[in-house]
């Protein structure tokens, strides 16, 4: 078996995306400052980036911005840092976002503590720049 390494980000250790032809579009627009899905003319936006519809199948889709904002549909926290390269952030809210264009994303929530997160609550999507690629990730809604 051949194994692929994974980048790293040096300042920090953690583990940088890698992108693939697919996933470039949504990487691209992460370094403007924008969440940019995948979107089928019959089904709608879905996450993550691949190359078909996972409804249809058909690859007639386009790359479209969406609003950045949702919900918390799930979360967990990562108190002990099982990954070494994420224990210097611990604790990490592990959340499940619902967009409101109805996907939903596996990402973290930054800026607060655990206890401010609830399901429910509203987010709006940030980003963190670790140089060689940009992060997606999600704080509290202030309004």
């Amino acid at each position: 078996m051949m194994r692929i390494e994974q980048p790293y980000d040096e300042a920090t250790g953690r583990p940088i995306p890698r992108r693939t032809p697919t996933s470039a579009p949504y990487f691209e627009a992460a370094r403007q400052g924008k969440l940019r899905l995948q979107k089928c003319p019959r089904d709608g936006f879905f996450f993550y980036p691949r190359t078909a519809c996972p409804r249809c199948l058909r690859a007639d889709w386009s790359w479209k911005d969406v609003s950045g904002r949702g919900t918390v549909y799930s979360y967990t926290v990562d108190r002990m840092g099982l990954d070494p390269a994420q224990r210097s952030q611990v604790p990490l809210v592990v959340a499940i976002v619902e967009l409101e264009e109805g996907p939903r994303m596996t990402s973290n929530i930054v800026g607060c503590t655990p206890e401010d997160v609830s399901v429910g609550q509203a987010v709006d999507v940030t980003f963190e720049d670790l140089g060689e690629e940009t992060l997606i990730h999600f704080k509290l809604a202030t309004s």
